[in-house]
């Protein structure tokens, strides 16, 4: 039975590999040439592609490097420097097959070395690599040959596949991971479909067509700007203008002022992607789940979403799974009781209600708008809410993973496991309410390694029940993901992950002004 498991597993996966995608980015066939110009809403401080954080960051890293796998606009994964993969009957040894004839963009070869390299800087806790505990339960790493990689893992694990496409695990040389890693802070040195032109952080980075890509026909384009747009007002007057091509992520409000304009085409997919609100489940009051769960119970769900999404979304229920998920199971939808919110403050010491402070950053804004409409929705409970709105470079390095009260936002992950162990198992990369569940842990380390269909889902299940009942953070709505184009842009397609972008498949069509 094992073995049969096994096989239907593998048979998945290769025909996840054999099926041609469907996506518009492979549909027409693309002229190749010219410049595209695409913006984001911060500034993408860090290069380093084992030590990136937000979206900006992501984009420049996925032009420039690549990963062993990545995933299509489906969620489905393809190849990448990886041709192939399989795995033992028990799911505790990988065999990836790559990519023969790959060169760095410093003329080195890439070779299994390379991968075994860029996987144990990951693991290393003095790198502090995000991906440290989002890539499986890696126990080491072999090279086999030098086209063969083999990882060896602490358990059975069926999401290797996909966790490899994780994005703090792209590909660096030997040299360099074993060597002065810290330099990859200012250069690149990848097997991307791009180059680095220049770097500067805050205004503009340029890449431009690496010649020496494996894939012959792409990239498309010659060069890419990605241009920051710290004016979310300005950045959409520059799409509707023709000064640039792509708004990548852009907010309600905007989507909904340059939707209908001429030339420009507004793009819309549903995401698990949330802003949440995170307790600091080590420090009081929020070491208490009575005051967490009396907090939650404020919260008008329907009205946040029209509120804070502007009604692009879903409502939320306090774990960060949703219909876009495999495994979501729909644990009672917690609506708002004031009453009961008052008995449970009681309970806890506070009859007369509490006060805290909750942090926002200011980017994306929409974390400011949730933080107000909570401070609205909590007073009726006698909870006062203070909310202070900082720089988003001074939140990362003041507030985040360290703060006791403050929204995060982040996006969807490939599979339930990668969520929970980026955000909320004790092991988590970035642990930041602290919550340190071991029931909850368990159950996500069986369903890891758990290839049982109806055994997953009763994991899953039952993972989703503590965390809504034990609320380490609050999750009230889920984002869709917007994003927007002028029309003589082919093959760009907002992506549910919303830090995946596949800039390679873009190309403009004859339409697109003539760039020097």
């Amino acid at each position: 039975m094992l073995e049969m498991k096994r096989r239907f597993f593998l048979a998945g996966t290769a025909a996840i590999l054999a099926a041609p995608s469907m996506s518009f980015a492979q549909a027409a066939t693309p002229v190749r040439g010219g410049t595209l110009k695409i913006s984001v809403d911060q500034a993408a401080s860090v290069i380093h592609p084992l030590l990136t954080r937000v979206n900006p960051e992501y984009m420049v890293t996925e032009l420039l490097y690549s990963n062993l796998t990545r995933l299509k606009v489906d969620m489905s994964i393809e190849p990448d420097l990886a041709e192939s993969w399989s795995a033992n009957d028990v799911l505790t040894e990988w065999t990836f097959k790559l990519r023969t004839g790959v060169t760095f963009h410093d003329g080195s070869p890439f070779t299994a070395n390379d991968v075994v390299a860029t996987f144990k800087a990951i693991l290393d806790p003095a790198t502090a690599s995000p991906g440290r505990n989002n890539v499986g339960p890696i126990s080491d790493i072999v090279a086999v040959d030098d086209a063969t990689v083999l990882f060896k893992l602490s358990g059975a694990y069926a999401d290797l596949p996909v966790s490899v496409a994780y994005t703090n695990a792209r590909i660096i040389p030997a040299a360099i991971a074993t060597g002065d890693l810290k330099s990859l802070s200012t250069k690149a040195v990848g097997t991307g479909p791009f180059k680095l032109v220049s770097y500067e952080p805050d205004r503009l980075i340029v890449v431009e067509r690496n010649e020496k890509y494996y894939d012959p026909a792409r990239p498309y384009l010659d060069r890419v700007e990605v241009q920051v747009f710290p004016d979310i007002s300005a950045e959409g007057s520059a799409l509707i203008s023709g000064n640039i091509d792509i708004i990548s992520t852009i907010q309600p409000t905007e989507f909904l002022r340059i939707d209908g304009t001429d030339g420009i085409e507004t793009l819309r997919t549903p995401s698990g992607q949330f802003c949440n609100i995170n307790f600091g489940c080590d420090t009081a009051p929020f070491n208490d789940p009575r005051v967490r769960r009396a907090i939650a119970l404020t919260v008008d769900r329907e009205a946040m979403v029209g509120f804070v999404t502007e009604g692009f979304g879903t409502i939320g229920n306090d774990t960060p799974l949703n219909p876009s998920y495999r495994f979501f199971s729909q644990v009672k939808q917690r609506e708002a009781n004031i009453e009961e919110a008052k008995k449970l403050l009681t309970e806890a010491g506070f009859p007369n209600g509490l006060e805290a402070t909750l942090i926002a950053s200011d980017r994306p804004a929409v974390r400011t708008q949730l933080a107000v409409a909570l401070r609205e929705m909590a007073k009726e409970a006698g909870i006062t809410i203070n909310v202070q709105t900082m720089p988003h470079a001074t939140y990362l390095e003041q507030v985040w993973k360290k703060g006791a009260f403050y929204v995060g936002f982040y996006n969807m992950q490939p599979t339930p496991d990668g969520i929970f162990k980026l955000l909320y198992t004790s092991d988590a990369a970035w642990n930041e309410t602290r919550w340190n569940n071991k029931d909850f842990d368990a159950l996500v380390a069986e369903a890891r390694g758990t290839t049982d269909e109806a055994k997953r889902t009763e994991l899953y299940t039952r993972a989703q029940e503590i965390m809504n009942e034990e609320v380490p953070s609050i999750i009230p709505s889920f984002f869709d993901v917007l994003a927007a184009k002028r029309s003589w842009v082919e093959g760009f397609e907002a992506h549910p992950r919303a830090s995946v972008f596949r800039l390679d498949y873009a190309s403009l069509n004859d339409k697109a002004p003539k760039r020097g």
